[in-house]
């Protein structure tokens, strides 16, 4: 289908004011922009209205605040909206609250996630099931559980072996969205990524508190002894290959995304160290790898992820565009000319 030929859609974005929720609403207007978008976010800590300040006088994009648990306020934005299509971001995603505060984690992605399906079905239902409907579920590769070197990357057929609290309950609400479609047809897609990076990303994530440590001079906290593996994707791929899910993908179906770019966390800071001295050129101290501290390893702390995305790249025809270097090098212009959006969350 080309883009003349697209219907229009009426997309509700859950946790729309978020990290990848907020660059994925970006993205989705400036390639949609005739599409009718609303935006449910909680705006709990992580979520955050300057995320979203140059749209907030577009006609199509209206912004709701409100908790995906909340059926009565769902339901009411499924009905008046006229919503065809869901993009459902809204979850608690850091690992290291997980394991100091797992209540919240259960009750936002497990049993919101269950409201959210509960209210999409009953109007898609009531809409008499519309063929181009959707409801797209973002995931994590952390719910495979953790990878020895040699092992192969994760496949959409691996077992589930979710290791820590955020995983675990992202895992809950992933069988919750196949159990969906398989009782009741309901046009599910369910993405597990690789770790995301890129503007908007909030500062207690190890890219960002790296940029931004290193700009105040203060130590950079590295887990154990930094050789944890992560496959990282830039977050505008990551967009981009979503839209592709949304508008190709097969109802029912899991597609894995992930960058090409196994690194390991040691790695990255040095990386990250060396931008940043490249491109700011008034640190408090220089080099910034002096600034690297190995602290105690987090409880549980995976050693490897890695994403295999040859179904989404061989079935939609997707792939990454960014390097690391490439990635990252945005990454750390935008912390760099952006400070007024991180200074007030630090």
């Amino acid at each position: 289908m080309t883009l003349n030929q697209r219907v229009p859609k009426r997309i509700l974005i859950t946790g729309g004011a978020g990290f990848i929720g907020s660059n994925f609403v970006h993205s989705w207007f400036n390639n949609y922009s005739g599409d009718r978008i609303v935006i449910l976010d909680a705006l709990t800590y992580a979520g955050n209205l300057a995320n979203l300040s140059d749209l907030k006088e577009q006609e199509t994009v209206r912004f709701v605040q409100g908790d995906i648990g909340d059926r009565a306020l769902v339901d009411s934005v499924l009905q008046t909206e006229e919503i065809d299509t869901v993009a459902h971001f809204a979850a608690e995603s850091h690992v290291d609250r997980s394991i100091t505060d797992p209540d919240c984690f259960v009750r936002t992605n497990v049993n919101g996630t269950f409201a959210l399906l509960e209210s999409f079905r009953q109007h898609w239902q009531q809409r008499s099931r519309p063929v181009r409907d959707r409801f797209l579920h973002v995931s994590t590769d952390e719910v495979y559980g953790s990878l020895e070197p040699d092992d192969p990357a994760f496949t959409e057929t691996t077992a589930y072996a979710p290791n820590s609290p955020y995983s675990a309950s992202k895992a809950g609400s992933d069988h919750l969205v196949r159990a969906y479609h398989h009782t009741y047809g309901l046009p599910t897609l369910t993405t597990n990524c690789s770790n995301n990076y890129g503007a908007f990303h909030y500062p207690e994530k190890l890219i960002p508190l790296t940029c931004i440590n290193i700009l105040m001079g203060k130590p950079l906290p590295v887990y154990g002894d930094g050789q944890n593996v992560r496959d990282w994707l830039y977050v505008g791929d990551h967009c981009r290959a979503l839209d592709i899910v949304i508008h190709q993908g097969k109802p029912g179906e899991t597609y894995n995304i992930g960058g090409n770019n196994e690194v390991k966390n040691i790695d990255l800071v040095h990386l990250l160290c060396d931008l940043m001295d490249e491109l700011s050129p008034d640190l408090p101290v220089r080099p910034s790898r002096e600034l690297i501290t190995f602290v105690t390893d987090r409880p549980g702390h995976d050693r490897r992820y890695a994403i295999d995305a040859t179904k989404i790249k061989r079935e939609l025809g997707w792939m990454p565009t960014e390097t690391i270097s490439t990635g990252l090098r945005k990454t750390v212009e935008w912390y760099l000319t952006y400070e007024d959006w991180w200074q007030p969350l630090r």
